[in-house]
């Protein structure tokens, strides 16, 4: 289980390196191959490194080091090739995917092929950069092994586009301290003008919303925030990874970082003028860690954990002793916690000293005061109605098969994919998924290209059915389950899992958002 519990709103990777640009000489390098004849000329992104080194799946730390079975917990997604031999048509007048002749390092015939990705987290960005891996003719930087690539089509000219609401990645996991600290809220929204692996002249950036996604005539629509004017684009792929909508306060509402710090702050001020305590109501992954984070960013406040059944993790397929674990570990934490209390209603009311308050009432009669109510117990709801109906099921999930392309129902399905929360498939959500499902697209994507201009029969990598796995941050501990290892908790299991930013690191460091990492060699092609 490589991530062994990133759930959406809960990560669980234990990986460590650097993932910076670290030589100025290196940097020169980069600024020098990207220098072309003249400004009409498109400049496109090259790297060179020397060795390969091992994917960072393979590094990722065992929680206790005490068996070597845990390689089975942190690799629920095994690579199995898919032989296909449908057809592929690109979103071009002919059949053919055009080319250009551009000065640099790529060859004139590469062949440029456009990629819309709708969806700027997780799975998307982590599409994106192994798409620029493979484009360079590199592996891609999440592999965990080398990836030939056709003497034919050493490299592609990938034109990418990214669309999302926000102007930069927010690490979702860590919402329940980027509400509760200033200086971590800082820290987990960076811009998309700021992300060093991002910053390509073949990467453009589209704040707005997806629309409507033609499938027949690969063009997406995109109405932006600020001018709500629509804009149409061709693509010759198309990637789905804009997830579920959470609300307030699971998740912010702000579209930009600059409205974001401002809601965080308002939240943080009310919080810590919360004299007659908090009450968190919703026994969830969310619930439990916005619990215990708040109660430990802010020791001197009554945090309240109220759930409307008789054990938390009620709605997730997760054995008694997980579950039984995590209520254990929340009131160790200094959270209070009542179970079998069903919220009926809250009102608010002014108190004698002009603050303002809640009196909640639960439908067993129960009573209590709190000067703040954070509702953690919402239903996400799909990002996907852009899409044409044949794409999703009654909830709005994208139906895709096992190598992440939409099923057969959707006209051009062998060009269009999906990766992360709104995909239907097997398995808790979880960022981790999410972002082993971006690289598993842009790895299929390569080997369609591939297929169109180098006859070549295309081994996908396939998703097999993923089992319920989870990993919570409660306080200092955190507790995690996968089908191998069974439950496992402690503060050895929080530093591997989430280190002591709530994963934001793993996350940037996994997909290696800084800038890829050196010794990574390109690999030799062969003709097969």
């Amino acid at each position: 289980m490589n991530y062994s519990a990133l759930k959406s709103s809960s990560p669980c990777l234990g990986v460590s390196f650097s993932a910076s640009l670290r030589t100025g000489a290196l940097r020169r390098h980069l600024a020098a191959q990207l220098i072309s004849a003249s400004k009409s000329t498109r400049r496109w992104r090259t790297t060179i490194r020397t060795s390969y080194s091992a994917s960072p799946l393979s590094r990722i730390l065992p929680i206790t080091q005490l068996n070597t079975g845990h390689q089975k917990l942190l690799n629920p997604v095994q690579f199995r090739p898919l032989h296909s031999s449908s057809p592929h048509l690109f979103a071009t007048e002919s059949t053919a995917i055009p080319s250009r002749t551009i000065m640099g390092s790529l060859p004139d015939t590469a062949p440029v092929v456009r990629v819309f990705i709708a969806g700027g987290s997780y799975a998307g960005l982590s599409a994106a950069v192994n798409l620029l891996d493979l484009g360079d003719g590199l592996s891609p930087r999440m592999a965990r092994e080398p990836y030939t690539h056709h003497p034919s089509v050493p490299k592609v000219k990938f034109e990418i586009t990214i669309a999302d609401e926000r102007d930069g990645y927010y690490h979702l996991i860590g919402s329940p301290l980027a509400l509760a600290d200033s200086k971590y809220a800082k820290k987990a929204w960076v811009q998309f003008k700021d992300i060093p692996s991002l910053q390509f002249p073949n990467v453009q950036f589209v704040q707005g919303l997806v629309s409507s996604v033609n499938c027949d005539a690969k063009t997406a629509t995109v109405v932006d925030n600020i001018t709500k004017e629509a804009t149409t684009h061709q693509y010759d792929y198309f990637v789905t990874a804009t997830g579920l909508r959470r609300v307030w306060p699971v998740v912010p509402q702000s579209l930009t970082r600059k409205q974001y710090l401002l809601e965080a702050e308002e939240q943080i001020n009310a919080l810590d003028g919360a004299k007659d305590g908090v009450v968190v109501v919703g026994g969830g992954a969310c619930g439990i860690e916005m619990a215990a984070e708040l109660k430990l960013v802010k020791p001197h406040l009554k945090v309240t954990l109220v759930h409307s059944r008789d054990k938390l993790l009620s709605s997730e397929p997760l054995p008694d002793e997980c579950k039984d674990k995590s209520l254990e570990l929340v009131k160790e934490s200094g959270v209070e916690v009542l179970l079998n209390h069903r919220l009926a209603g809250s009102t608010k009311v002014e108190s004698s000293d002009g603050s303002s308050r809640y009196e909640i009432e639960f439908t067993n009669g129960h009573k209590m005061v709190a000067s703040t109510v954070i509702m953690a117990l919402s239903k996400s709801i799909s990002t996907a109605s852009y899409l044409p109906s044949s794409a999703t099921d009654s909830e709005g999930l994208v139906k895709i098969s096992s190598n992440m392309s939409f099923e057969s129902s959707t006209p051009n399905a062998a060009s269009h994919f999906c990766a992360g929360d709104v995909a239907k498939w097997s398995g808790i959500k979880r960022c981790g998924a999410a972002m082993h499902g971006g690289h598993f697209v842009a790895y299929n994507i390569h080997q369609s290209v591939l297929k169109q201009f180098a006859d070549h029969t295309p081994k996908f990598q396939e998703l097999p059915e993923i089992p319920p796995m989870i990993g919570l941050a409660v306080g200092k501990n955190a507790v995690a389950y996968g089908p191998d290892e069974g439950v496992i908790f402690g503060p050895e299991v929080m530093e591997a899992y989430f280190r002591d930013d709530l994963g934001w690191g793993i996350c940037w460091d996994w997909m290696q958002l800084g800038g890829r990492k050196p010794k990574v060699k390109t690999q030799e092609t062969n003709s097969s």
